[in-house]
């Protein structure tokens, strides 16, 4: 299936693009921040507009929706999780981000014992895990006793639109359910839907978003070509003919010589 760039004017919060760009109103992330860990932070700083984070070692790195700092220099990551992972993925995501994050802070030039507490926070508009909760909210305890829990100063929450108890406070599942699309009269509802309908008058951000949209299409689109051609070079090596090749791939035969002749030990 194409992938179709969506209109400016149909962005929602769970739009990844128009998720980021509402919580860099300090205002809403922080309030978003306060009503979801039942805390009170005074302000906060965003570490960058859009963290890109590397490893210093072979492996991909992450970009973070939100990343910010508050006042008592705990880190959080708040991300929109839109589609559901396979299998666990959802879960080791997690394990990733914090070993990224945690090297990151270490290369800003912390020591190991200065970490700050870290905050990693998943926003599904899915079910999770057994599907009954709105929030999980995971820190490491003792096996041995669950009363004790280990201060290394890293939690990571999920919350889920799906979720069938009681157990979230009516302003966070007033938020949940605006995810999910439904429009309340909660208050930071409110604000939060008044701020998406500026936005959108805002030629300038539009500008950017199609801007963004359409580099997002070419890249998908030279996906699509990298994957082809690694597939044509793999029916090759397995001795496919070249007619046979292009048949498949829907290709011209001249397309697939060229291919094949890129190949060191299929040149001859």
């Amino acid at each position: 299936m194409p992938y179709t760039i969506k209109p400016w004017e149909e962005l929602t919060i769970q739009d990844d693009y128009m998720f980021k760009l509402i919580m860099r109103r300090e205002r809403i992330c922080k309030r978003m921040l306060e009503k979801i860990l039942k805390i009170k932070i005074h302000h906060i700083k965003y570490l960058e507009e859009e963290k890109t984070i590397n490893a210093t070692y072979e492996s991909k790195g992450i970009r973070l929706d939100v990343y910010v700092q508050d006042d008592k220099n705990s880190v959080y990551s708040i991300e929109m999780q839109v589609r559901k992972p396979d299998g666990e993925g959802l879960f080791r995501r997690t394990r990733y981000y914090q070993s990224l994050i945690d090297t990151d802070l270490l290369m800003a030039g912390m020591d190991y014992d200065e970490l700050t507490d870290t905050y990693i926070i998943f926003i599904c508009p899915f079910p999770v895990l057994d599907g009954q909760r709105h929030i999980y909210t995971f820190r490491h305890r003792c096996d041995e006793d669950f009363s004790v829990v280990m201060p290394d100063g890293a939690t990571k929450v999920f919350l889920s639109t799906k979720g069938a108890l009681e157990d979230v406070s009516p302003d966070v599942m007033a938020f949940l359910n605006y995810v999910d699309g439904i429009i309340s009269n909660d208050d930071f509802v409110q604000e939060i839907d008044q701020e998406i309908k500026m936005v959108k008058t805002i030629e300038k951000e539009r500008r950017s978003y199609m801007t963004y949209a359409m580099k997002l299409q070419e890249e998908r689109k030279e996906g699509i070509k990298e994957g082809i051609l690694t597939t044509v070079r793999s029916m090759l090596e397995d001795g496919l003919s070249v007619e046979r090749v292009a048949k498949i791939a829907k290709l011209p035969e001249e397309q697939v010589m060229e291919i094949r002749a890129q190949i060191p030990n299929l040149q001859s």
